[in-house]
């Protein structure tokens, strides 16, 4: 069973991934608008993963005999200044999001809720692939710059991503 503190905390984790899908629509949004379908699909793209953490979280609160309580998502941003922009904005979210997984953790060792440290810890690691993967991304927008065939070549590559869920044992 979860404490109510470490059950509260799980639920507003949810919140926080709904609203990383929310966050990555929007960019994905004003990249459509700019006629960057390849760029918008990896935000979709993104929305999905997060909204695949949100439910992983949600079914883990179930299994632990808890309550999962929904809240208010607020309005995310709209409007971004480039495209190298919504991933440096992507990368502080998910530096936001990685220091709310340690809390997580945190917490989880002082109540010595073992079961719980075992399900964040696939957070953790989570976590570095998120944040390397919009490092990668700002570098390689960084070389390109955001005119001309590297931009083109970019967007191509990016409309190809897809969402995988991760097997069951990978999960």
């Amino acid at each position: 069973m979860l404490s109510e503190r470490l059950q509260s905390e799980l639920n507003e984790q949810i919140k926080h991934e709904l609203f990383s899908a929310y966050y990555y629509l929007a960019m994905a949004a004003y990249l459509d608008n700019e006629g960057l379908e390849g760029f918008a699909n990896f935000f979709k793209v993104q929305a999905e993963e997060e909204k695949f953490h949100a439910m992983k979280i949600y079914n883990f609160i179930n299994e632990k005999g808890g309550r999962v309580l929904f809240q208010a998502i607020e309005q995310p941003e709209n409007q971004f200044e480039s495209i190298i922009d919504t991933f440096k904005k992507s990368l502080e979210h998910e530096q936001f999001v990685t220091k709310r997984i340690y809390y997580l953790m945190e917490l989880a060792i002082e109540e010595k809720e073992h079961a719980t440290i075992s399900f964040l810890n696939w957070f953790v690691d989570e976590q570095v692939e998120e944040e390397n993967l919009m490092e990668t991304h700002i570098q390689k927008l960084a070389r390109v710059g955001e005119e001309g065939p590297g931009i083109i070549m970019l967007d191509t590559e990016l409309a190809q991503r897809t969402f995988v869920p991760p097997a069951e044992g990978e999960a």
